[in-house]
């Protein structure tokens, strides 16, 4: 008799602003799932916070159907930890991959529930999802860890007043800055600033989405990424460059008009090639990072080189999306990517589950 299929529960959608990003994730990541191997369940989880398991997705996936390009938030109403813990008889082991881009999700939030209840998840731990989520946290133990960074200054509500605070980034910083909310990705609430008035401006846009906001000096530099799986030193893969369609790689390139350019891999040199994915995975374990994380970086050329910029612990799985090319460069297939994912996780709960309680 053969064994079960493995349970895969995918979380998508979620409460942040980064919504519909994951909707795309899930509906590309569930078609390149290999159905020999998994029972897939589809939950949505609505804006306003209720999970639906979205039986027409999985039904579809069965009948060998196209999902489309991104997954509706449909189906009966369920409760989470029912969901997520009840398998029906004869099922497999239950795994969790969440593609909850951003806040709510992608911040350790979503990793403190499925611990609580014991459940092997693909990525990032509680930690490392909160820190990695915070890029103002996650800059001052990037820094600890003595990795490259552009400069910055972090701003916190009720903590520092906006406007003697704009004043300072710019005695510091110095014209142009970029003014992100710290707890948010996808580039979304990120506003690049000329003048005074403009940073005041992007600040108070930030704060709509963050109780902290970073302010990082503008750089003359290519944007380039690296991929990273596994667990403790993560395998790399070949590095990705983007070239914005805008003044920068923002919310529009990525995911609407699709006007950035994606080289990969990218056009370095083999020693700068060697010395980003040697950064990248030392960024990975510095940021107790595991499963998978995305690494961002800055290189200023005939400069200061190597600048981390930031570390996405659930990266996008779109068709745009920079973390899957990656690793199909490197040589590892979109289904492929998937096992190791489940196949980390797993390994993850089993050394976790034999943990000692007591004295």
């Amino acid at each position: 008799m053969s064994s079960p299929l493995l349970r895969l529960v995918v979380l998508y959608g979620g409460v942040s602003a980064e919504h519909d990003v994951s909707r795309i994730s899930a509906a590309h990541v569930l078609a390149a799932a290999d159905r020999t191997r998994y029972t897939l369940v589809p939950v949505g989880i609505a804006k306003d916070g209720t999970w639906h398991r979205n039986d027409t997705a999985a039904a579809a996936l069965t009948a060998g159907e196209d999902l489309g390009s991104s997954l509706d938030i449909t189906g009966p109403v369920v409760d989470p930890v029912q969901v997520l813990t009840d398998a029906p008889a004869g099922s497999g082991e239950t795994v969790v991959l969440p593609l909850l881009h951003g806040p709510h999700g992608e911040d350790g939030t979503v990793q403190g529930l499925l611990e609580m209840l014991t459940v092997p998840y693909v990525g990032c731990g509680v930690l490392s999802s909160a820190l990695c989520m915070d890029k103002g946290m996650a800059k001052e133990v990037a820094a600890r860890a003595e990795i490259p960074q552009c400069r910055w200054l972090t701003l916190r509500y009720g903590v520092d007043e906006p406007e003697t605070f704009a004043a300072e980034a710019i005695a510091v910083l110095g014209l142009p800055v970029f003014v992100k909310p710290a707890n948010m990705g996808s580039s979304v609430g990120v506003t690049r600033a000329e003048s005074a008035a403009e940073l005041y401006d992007a600040i108070t846009l930030a704060l709509r989405y963050d109780d902290v906001v970073v302010v990082e000096e503008a750089v003359t530099a290519r944007e380039i990424e690296v991929g990273v799986l596994g667990n403790g030193i993560g395998a790399t893969t070949l590095p990705g460059e983007v070239r914005p369609g805008s003044d920068f790689y923002d919310y529009e390139d990525k995911y609407i008009t699709g006007a950035a350019e994606l080289v990969i891999p990218a056009e370095l040199s083999d020693a700068a090639i060697a010395e980003v994915r040697r950064l990248a995975a030392r960024a990975f374990v510095a940021l107790r990072c595991a499963g998978m994380a995305r690494v961002d970086f800055f290189y200023e050329e005939g400069g200061r080189g190597w600048l981390l910029n930031e570390i996405n612990t659930i990266p996008g799985f779109t068709p745009a999306s920079m973390y899957p090319k990656m690793w199909e460069a490197t040589g590892v297939s979109y289904p492929e990517l998937i096992d190791r994912l489940v196949e980390l996780a797993r390994a993850t709960h089993r050394r976790r589950s034999g943990f000692s309680l007591e004295h």
